[in-house]
């Protein structure tokens, strides 16, 4: 994994990390790259209340507040910035307004990388949504001096249409880390956690790679469609 000088990651709901780039954030941690995490929603309206349920609609935005707290103690991240938007509401949001506040991270961190979602390839509307307000943010700069842009994407058409991934990390040496920081979201995680684990003492090869390969897709500007 190339060394960065800096790392900011974008995603709006707590654990979105944790499914998609924690061993990502955890080796780049070990490898001496500050990582910021600017997570812009509390999960609030999450659709799980832990299996069996021990949260409310009422506290569920504070659970998960002390989950995402928690999994970025587990994955060694020092600067998490909660950003006060509502769980399912950010596709509302006024685009300036959100181009605007991405900007504003990136011009304070300056990070040689953003990970992200791939606009219109990672299906939930408030995925998409930050997706393109980083788009937005990252197309004011000069093109000779824009971070590198590594996309999540998980859409049924993404390779059909991006093509296979462009990075790979194999994160198998930080593994650990990664399902440490998926336990940390568990009123989220509970019901496929046990699932999981039980396939991975197995050794069943799609769970093995789920775990242990993280895949990025770089943002082509070339055929930007973001409006």
């Amino acid at each position: 994994m190339e060394i960065e000088k800096s790392v900011l990651v974008i995603f709006p709901h707590p654990d979105d990390e944790a499914f998609g780039v924690s061993g990502t954030i955890a080796t780049h941690i070990k490898n001496g790259t500050p990582v910021t995490y600017a997570c812009l929603t509390l999960g609030e309206m999450g659709r799980n209340l832990g299996n069996p349920p021990f949260a409310t609609r009422e506290s569920l935005p504070l659970i998960r507040k002390k989950e995402l707290q928690a999994a970025a103690n587990v994955m060694g991240i020092q600067d998490l910035r909660m950003m006060g938007l509502r769980d399912k509401t950010i596709e509302f949001e006024d685009d300036t307004k959100m181009k605007n506040m991405v900007f504003s991270l990136i011009k304070e961190i300056n990070p040689s990388l953003i990970i992200t979602f791939y606009p219109d390839y990672s299906v939930h509307p408030d995925h998409e949504a930050t997706a393109r307000a980083v788009v937005r943010a990252v197309r004011q700069i000069p093109e000779h001096q824009r971070p590198k842009l590594h996309c999540v994407a998980f859409a049924k058409n993404t390779e059909e249409n991006l093509g296979k991934p462009d990075i790979v990390h194999d994160i198998t040496p930080v593994k650990d880390i990664k399902i440490a920081a998926m336990k940390a979201h568990i009123s989220q995680t509970a019901w496929m956690l046990v699932e999981m684990e039980e396939k991975l003492k197995n050794n069943d090869p799609e769970a093995v790679a789920w775990v242990t390969k993280e895949r990025f897709w770089s943002y082509q500007w070339d055929k930007d469609t973001v409006q």
